[in-house]
């Protein structure tokens, strides 16, 4: 039952409502000369119908179930609530007691019928119904004295009437607070309709179409007010990574906790919608300089940086903006967002995570992409591509043992145009299959070409695009072009960049692993210039890495970049991988990688890209890298004098001339520097007092680049702290004094020599143990790689056999399997049903079920039946030979009784 204070409490609703009260409404009695004599009247009645009350409560039952103006289907228990409700109404008629308790409850029975969906056509009915009813008993009660029966029927009836109209109040009440709620709920409804025609439903935030109309808004007001607009198109860094690693739901409450960081970052008259996918517009509007939009750029690119929690795991994020302002670029709207687009897409060219303002450049790069991507198209038909090649060398041998196939683009008009800029575009455009096929293709007839002419081809590798990777169906491809053109698999291998490791790990995964059981090399290229990391190394199956040539630039003068190659040497060592080093350019950046353990290296200093026909012309030529730049080699001793008196060098070096060193002469710190950055220099000797760069702060530097060389100060100035200090931190080796004794420095420089070729001869021997553990590591490594692909074959055999051996179980054709030695290896259900008591035992010898069938299968060829018998039952046997189609041996035997 519903709480009686609610009823109560609507009571009085309708009351405040209506603007009356129990009093006011008692009034209306009077209106209908409604006297004490009709109360006394009316109680008199009720105790003359007391004997026909349950006749009266029967006819009103009757008449709620017969019914037909509900306004929904009643329960059993519901319609004996309805029956107590008129049990109440009627008897309250002839109570005598008309007050406010009356009028009260006659509202709360009105609102409980509404409630239970009785009508007030309903309630009328049973009014009627009520009179007709109980008029004849007032007739019968009245013995006919018309008298008495007006008496009680008039006070009977001016009472119902004084009801009816309370209780249709109260029906009226309803009916108009039902279309008050109706008309809120319409209001709520379109409300919502609005919102969510001009919302995103995900984030709350305006949409493009809303996006639109308060753009024209911001513009329309800073017209007025002389200010600017600026339109901000914010994408984020590398999203789908989030999608993929944490899964879409995640991905989409960090979207949410974004659009709430971005809502808090801007004024609140500033507009901030979600464009779809990863990216967001933001509005911010009546700005007067353009350092107060970079601030806002600032701060927001600190909030979406700031950590998220996701299944307790912290996530972090970047973005890049692109800037569009108003009226500065342009006036339109479509035009401001179509900037703002450009702008993001050069702060991602960019490297990401930055912002870019929108320049009239960017439009026309745009044009110029788009240009590119047309002709690109039609170069491929009109042979305007090639390949060309750049050789890599072995450090330990010397020898060209490969080669890196780059495709080149001469263009009828623009001349050769860079793959850093139309490989980019073809990317975007889709066209990068097309062109990586062609250039396998390519390489593939050269080498053919090169076979006919007798030329030793080395191992060529192939750039392959993520686009390829992607494509699940590129392995068939590849493989057909190589069965084709009858390439053998060793004859290539790929190259893969850090970045399609990171968007799509677990699918170029199975790729690479596909790749390598067929027999193709892979290697990592670029390392170091992504996000590297060591779980690319160890759980995808690359034979080499490249370091890449930003590393290699500074090699010999930026300590930073010596330390990143020589680390990644190391570690790709420890885990069995090779190492090639690109874009080397001089002989010090050679013997810096040769001294390092570095595998191989590829650039001008061995040879520039060359078209195919200058390629065979070096292959032919057989060229290889100088003795003393190998691993392992021992070079020619080498001096560096360091002087600003020219007169103090000529004399040192015409002192040491019959010492058989290779002698380099400098005129200051900057110049040695210089020097030891081109060649290599076993011991260096320096003046203390030069301009601008002391010998002390001269080897410093030299130490802390080139710290295996000895470093010899000879000076006549003695500053005793600062040549202390040296020594101590191991700067100085020695320091010797002007003016010298002839033998006594020779003896001194030749000491220095014999102490750094001990030195080198230690890292020698170490060079050859690690060279052992990293041919170990390797070894270590592919084994592992085929003790794998045996077990998952084995696997797949067990699999196979499974499958095979319940396969034969059910088909109805009695079989026996054995093996060369005649054991029962296998019997299926029908030759267990057939032989009943006699069915061999699993490991027994065939000979135990019956000698004859061992005998026969002597004497009979293969496919011929025979007769035999077992346990004086007669069967036609057969067998044939296993093994001519898989690698499983021995016999199958087919029986059948001999009808």
């Amino acid at each position: 039952m519903p709480n009686p204070a609610n009823y109560d409490e609507k009571v009085n609703h309708i009351l405040d409502t209506l603007k009356s009260s129990e009093d006011i409404l008692l009034q209306q009695l009077n209106f209908l000369d409604f006297s004490e004599g009709d109360a006394a009247a009316l109680v008199d009645l009720g105790g003359e119908i007391y004997p026909y009350r349950q006749r009266l409560l029967d006819m009103l039952s009757q008449h709620l179930k017969n019914t037909n103006q509900l306004t929904r289907s009643l329960t059993a228990a519901e319609y004996e609530e309805l029956h107590e409700y008129n049990r109440i109404y009627f008897s309250l008629l002839t109570s005598g007691v008309y007050d406010k308790n009356y009028i009260h409850n006659r509202l709360n029975l009105a609102i409980k019928k509404q409630g239970l969906g009785l009508s007030h056509e309903h309630y009328l009915n049973t009014c009627r119904k009520y009179l007709s009813e109980i008029k004849s008993i007032i007739w019968e009660i009245s013995e006919h004295d018309f008298s008495n029966f007006t008496l009680y029927f008039d006070a009977l009836l001016k009472l119902i009437f004084f009801d009816i109209g309370v209780v249709l109040s109260a029906y009226s009440y309803n009916e108009k607070f039902k279309l008050e709620e109706a008309k809120k709920i319409q209001e709520e409804l379109e409300k919502e309709f609005l919102f969510q025609k001009t919302h995103d439903d995900l984030t709350g935030l305006p949409n493009r179409s809303l996006l639109k109309d308060r753009t024209k808004q911001a513009i329309y007001s800073a017209d007025r007010r002389a200010t600017t607009v600026a339109i901000l198109h914010l994408g984020l860094d590398h999203f789908k990574q989030i999608n993929d690693g944490v899964g879409y739901n995640t991905g989409d409450e960090i979207l949410k906790n974004i659009a709430e960081r971005l809502h808090q970052s801007v004024h609140e008259a500033d507009t901030v919608s979600y464009y779809g996918g990863d990216e967001f517009v933001l509005i911010l509007k009546d700005f007067e300089k353009t350092e107060n939009i970079i601030n806002v750029c600032e701060r927001i690119s600190g909030v979406i940086a700031e950590p998220y929690l996701a299944n307790n795991i912290e996530l972090h994020l970047s973005c890049s903006i692109g800037i569009a302002l108003y009226p500065q670029d342009s006036s339109s709207d479509d035009e401001l967002f179509t900037f703002a687009d450009l702008a993001l897409n050069r702060a991602k060219q960019l490297g990401r995570s930055n912002f870019q303002f929108y320049s009239a450049k960017m439009n026309d790069i745009t044009k110029d992409r788009v240009e590119i991507s047309n002709d690109l198209h039609k170069a491929i038909v009109a042979e305007e591509l090639s390949v060309h090649y750049q050789p890599k060398a072995d450090l330990q041998t010397g020898k060209v043992i490969g080669l890196e196939a780059l495709l080149r683009w001469a263009h009828p008009h623009r001349g050769m145009v860079s793959p850093a800029y139309f490989i980019p575009i073809a990317e975007e455009s889709g066209l990068i299959e097309k062109l990586g096929n062609w250039v396998i293709k390519q390489v593939c007839r050269d080498i053919v070409a090169w076979k006919q002419d007798e030329i030793i081809v080395p191992c060529i590798a192939i750039n392959v695009s993520p686009r390829q990777l992607q494509n699940p169906f590129f392995t068939t491809k590849l493989l057909n072009i190589l069965r084709e053109m009858q390439i053998g698999h060793d004859m290539i291998s790929l190259e893969v960049t850090e970045s399609v490791l990171m968007d799509h790990r677990t699918p170029v995964g199975n790729m690479l692993k596909g790749f390598k059981e067929h027999g193709i090399t892979l290697a990592l290229d670029d390392f170091g210039t992504g996000y590297s990391a060591l779980s690319y190394l160890k759980h995808f199956p690359f034979d080499y890495v490249k370091i890449d040539q930003s590393f290699i630039r500074d090699i010999t003068e930026n300590s930073g970049d010596a330390s990143i190659s020589k680390a990644v040497i190391a570690m790709a060592h420890s885990l069995g991988i090779k190492v090639i080093a690109e874009g080397v350019e001089t002989e010090a950046q050679c013997a810096f990688l040769s001294l390092n353990m570095c595998d191989q290296i590829q650039g001008y200093f061995l040879s520039r890209p060359m078209p195919a026909d200058k390629t065979k012309e070096f292959l032919q030529n057989d060229i290889c890298l100088e003795n003393h730049l190998l691993r392992m080699e021992k070079p020619q001793r080498s001096l560096l004098l360091v002087d600003d008196e020219p007169n103090i060098l000529a004399s040192v070096k015409r002192l040491l001339r019959r010492d058989g060193y290779q002698i380099f002469t400098a005129n200051s710190g900057q110049d040695g520097l210089r020097l030891l950055s081109e060649n290599k220099v076993d011991v260096i000797v320096s003046d203390q007092r030069m301009p601008e760069m002391t010998g002390v702060e001269f080897l410093r530097n030299a130490k802390k680049l080139y710290p295996d060389t000895i470093r010899i100060v000879l000076s006549g100035y003695t500053e005793l702290q600062s040549i202390t200090d040296a020594i101590n931190e191991g700067a100085i080796y020695k320091f010797l004094t002007k003016p010298w004794e002839d033998e006594q420095l020779k003896e001194q420089i030749a000491e220095a020599f014999h102490h750094k070729e001990m030195a080198d001869e230690n890292r020698r021997l170490n060079m050859q143990i690690q060279t052992a553990n990293q041919e170990l590591a390797t070894t270590n490594r592919h084994l592992a790689d085929v003790l794998k692909q045996k077990q998952l074959q084995i696997k797949r055999d067990e699999t196979s056999l499974g499958i095979v051996r319940e396969v034969l179980q059910y088909i109805p054709v009695p079989l026996i399997g054995i093996d060369d030695d005649d054991m029962v290896a296998f019997i299926n259900q029908a030759a267990e049903i057939l032989l009943q008591k006699s069915t061999p035992m699993l490991g027994e010898n065939i000979q135990l079920l019956s000698r004859e069938l061992s005998h026969s299968l002597q004497a009979r060829e293969a496919g011929q039946d025979f007769q035999i018998a077992i346990e004086n039952t007669y069967y036609i046997a057969n067998w044939k030979v296993m093994g001519e189609r898989s690698q499983s041996r021995g016999k199958l035997i087919t029986l059948r009784l001999d009808n």
